[in-house]
């Protein structure tokens, strides 16, 4: 099991301080305070220091702590920023457009970044020898998993069932320079079967399920009761050879040991290479934060 973070090459992104169930983030030119219920130790930083650095802060509304609610919430201004603004991430070569929304994201998961590293070598490692490989992300938000494929050489489709958070990730394509992508709004299980109906394949598989969701059309997507059929699913419509596959899992209860048997029992045992582990961010004290668990598969 490893536990990755991003690079320090990434000079657009730090955790300043972590604590008291939140955390002080720095996004290019800007600083954020948002909450975060895995921050159980305390600040290293003065509550007078986090609010002379940061710019805005995240305040959870009325439902928090509610299933489907539990994000929403106000930015309170503390200095002049802008609504939206541009960061770089060095090791692919992508731009990502930031914004503060009603449910405390700004539009990137930093931690993800080993993922797209992840990607981005698998992509071009394939490409020596298939041109163009055909990579599917799923559940995928803004796009910096898409922009790392297409930044590698793959021929994308990149999924969500959120019409807005599609444009964004289109957005941020053309703000990187890249063009080509397939932009698909449907629910993820759907399309996966329907792929593997017609014997599509693909040479590379990205899923950052969330805990609950809803499709377009209304279809339902609990993470207990979805992610394994969902697993088979690809597993029919990943390349036997040449291929990989990244599944990442935010929901708590969800263990890197979990993200392993799951990926071996849903693909089976064929693979040339298979890891698992945790994703963190470290603040300026070196305290690391967990935030999400993965399982990568080559083949």
């Amino acid at each position: 099991m490893t536990i990755e973070q991003p690079s320090a090459a990434w000079s657009d992104y730090e955790l300043i301080d972590s604590g008291n169930f939140s955390k002080l983030e720095r996004w290019g030119p800007y600083v954020t305070i948002r909450p975060e219920p895995k921050a159980l130790w305390p600040k290293t930083l003065s509550d007078r220091e986090w609010y002379a650095l940061a710019h805005t802060e995240f305040k959870p509304g009325a439902g928090f702590g509610k299933a489907g609610k539990e994000d929403s919430g106000t930015w309170n201004s503390v200095h002049k920023m802008q609504e939206q603004w541009t960061i770089y991430y060095p090791p692919v070569g992508f731009k990502l457009r930031l914004g503060l929304t009603a449910f405390k994201h700004v539009g990137v998961f930093p931690e993800q970044a080993p993922n797209w590293d992840f990607i981005y070598d698998s992509v071009r490692e394939i490409a020596q020898v298939r041109p163009e490989p055909r990579v599917l992300n799923l559940f995928a938000y803004t796009g910096a998993a898409s922009l790392a494929a297409r930044k590698g050489g793959a021929k994308v489709t990149h999924l969500d069932s959120v019409r807005q958070v599609v444009t964004w990730a289109r957005n941020n394509m053309e703000i990187s320079g890249l063009d080509g992508i397939r932009w698909i709004i449907e629910d993820a299980l759907k399309f996966a079967r329907r792929e593997a109906r017609r014997g599509n394949t693909y040479q590379g598989i990205i899923l950052d399920p969330p805990a609950y969701g809803h499709g377009p059309d209304g279809e339902r997507w609990k993470l207990d009761e979805c992610l394994y059929d969902l697993l088979e699913q690809c597993a029919a419509i990943l390349a036997p050879e040449k291929s990989f596959l990244v599944l990442n899992l935010y929901s708590n209860g969800y263990s890197a040991v979990l993200a392993d048997t799951l990926v071996r029992s849903a693909l089976g045992e064929k693979f040339t290479s298979l890891d698992y582990g945790e994703l963190i961010l470290r603040d300026r004290a070196g305290r690391a934060l967990p935030l999400s668990v993965f399982s990568r598969l080559k083949r």
